[in-house]
């Protein structure tokens, strides 16, 4: 594993039942690096990042390593202690406690604990999460119910809770799904904005594709489970087959 890599992922399988959802992908993730992972529908790319994260485990074979660590099959709690998080297609946040609380709850997770703690300990985490707020555009509505969020906000919300876990990696899927064009772009400009700020690598699932080809590094696509090219945007952008597959006009013989 060389120096900058971050992610390692060899031969990667998995199957459900008769249906092969990755079969044999092969990715590596440079440190800082911003990578958008494409394809068409059944492609594989969640299938991949599940993995990655830990919440497709089982069943899965192949190695992945993070930073040096054999992370195959293991648990998303412990991959997340390594330094990777993941935001979700269906944001998950806790609906029923206030915007404030949910970042509470994340920063929680840093330093130990449970939401049962004391007032007095909660107290404590009211400015940090208030500061985190901030950054992610959601200070006006802290003292909001999760659930009473908009979709953009609720993922803005998701964002900022993954952001105070304080990754190295990070695995977005579908981050801009259901949003209006200008919304998307000023979710992404936020995201890549802290992301960079933090030396955090990327790696996002994505159906736009101006989001992809805006804010990515090198773009990964995928179809039938498997790599099928892996560029800078502009070497994809200018690959016919690549479009073909992506369009749906042609499937890879390989």
């Amino acid at each position: 594993m060389s120096a900058d890599a971050v992610l390692v992922a060899k031969n990667v399988n998995k199957s459900y039942g008769k249906f092969i959802a990755l079969a044999g992908v092969d990715l590596t993730l440079k440190r800082g690096e911003r990578r958008a992972l494409i394809g068409p529908n059944g492609a594989g790319k969640t299938t991949f990042i599940s993995i990655v994260g830990g919440q497709q485990g089982g069943g899965a074979n192949g190695s992945v390593h993070f930073c040096g660590v054999d992370i195959s099959g293991a648990a998303p709690h412990r991959i997340a202690r390594l330094g990777i998080g993941r935001t979700f297609q269906i944001s998950r946040t806790f609906h029923r406690l206030t915007v404030a609380e949910n970042m509470m709850a994340a920063l929680m997770t840093t330093t130990g604990g449970s939401l049962g703690l004391s007032t007095a300990r909660l107290r404590t985490l009211r400015d940090p999460s208030m500061q985190m707020l901030e950054e992610v555009g959601l200070a006006d509505a802290a003292d909001e119910l999760a659930e009473d969020l908009s979709h953009g906000d609720r993922k803005r919300l998701e964002f900022g809770m993954v952001l105070a876990t304080k990754p190295s990696l990070l695995l977005l899927d579908e981050p801009t799904a259901g949003m209006g064009i200008a919304e998307r772009r000023g979710l992404m400009e936020m995201m890549v904005r802290h992301t960079t700020e933090r030396q955090i690598t990327l790696l996002f699932v994505e159906h736009d594709i101006d989001i992809v080809f805006r804010f990515a590094d090198r773009i990964t696509v995928m179809a039938r489970g498997k790599v099928f090219a892996e560029g800078t945007p502009a070497e994809i952008a200018a690959d016919r087959s690549v479009q073909d597959i992506y369009l749906g006009s042609e499937q890879p013989s390989c």
